[in-house]
């Protein structure tokens, strides 16, 4: 089976972070749609909120434009005071980043939002990179609390039930990639076999390779 068969195969709709519960652990689902230069800006902005956020170095940037647009990305969201799924979560996503290498940084960029904005300030932020030796490449955001909000929605880290959607812990776990310029996105479980998270990112790229499938599901 090649690329655009195994997309074609997992459907057409994008996946919510309910829905990649079921996934196994190690297994990446991918979204593509083929791109249209024409209608590319317009999508993309309104799949990405140009919305102020702030670095944990304490710049404010806009979200698309800086942080987006042109990009091959990941994205998570995360909280400071979570002692549950976030400190394994990033521990994990920082062998993803080992996975990809020199490449962070320079042609892939790593982005963790906050779900608390009103406590994890960039000061907070700062001092939790500190503490698990965050490597360069990797920039955790906060912002204003009804653009992160929107940011969520956005990024289809949210649930049609209001109770659920409303439980932040919920919208953990789930690490969302891409390349914007191409319209391919997938989302895993941020536990996930960092090999294949990483195998899955290059897969999009124009000449990535296949990732071994039957491994992931052996």
């Amino acid at each position: 089976m090649n690329k655009r068969q195994f997309i074609k195969n997992i459907g057409g709709a994008t996946l919510g972070a309910a829905a990649l519960a079921t996934l196994p652990t190690g297994c990446a689902s991918l979204v593509t749609v083929t791109p249209n230069k024409t209608n590319q800006v317009m999508r993309s902005k309104g799949a990405f909120p140009n919305v102020p956020v702030v670095t944990h170095d304490g710049q404010e940037v806009r979200f698309y434009d800086d942080l987006i647009k042109g990009k091959i990305v990941m994205i998570n969201f995360m909280y400071a005071q979570c002692e549950k799924i976030c400190p394994g979560m990033t521990a994990n996503l920082k062998r993803v980043q080992k996975e990809l290498g020199d490449r962070v940084g320079r042609d892939i960029f790593m982005y963790s939002i906050s779900l608390t904005p009103e406590h994890d300030t960039p000061e907070v932020l700062k001092a939790y990179t500190q503490m698990h030796d965050i490597q360069p490449g990797w920039t955790f955001l906060t912002g204003k609390k009804a653009d992160i909000e929107e940011l969520r929605k956005h990024l289809g880290f949210s649930f049609s039930d209001p109770a659920i959607d409303k439980d932040k812990s919920q919208h953990l776990g789930v690490v969302k990639f891409g390349i914007e310029s191409l319209e391919r996105w997938g989302m895993s479980p941020a536990l996930g076999d960092p090999k294949y998270i990483a195998e899955y990112l290059r897969w999009m790229e124009p000449n990535g390779s296949r990732p071994n499938l039957s491994e992931m599901m052996g």
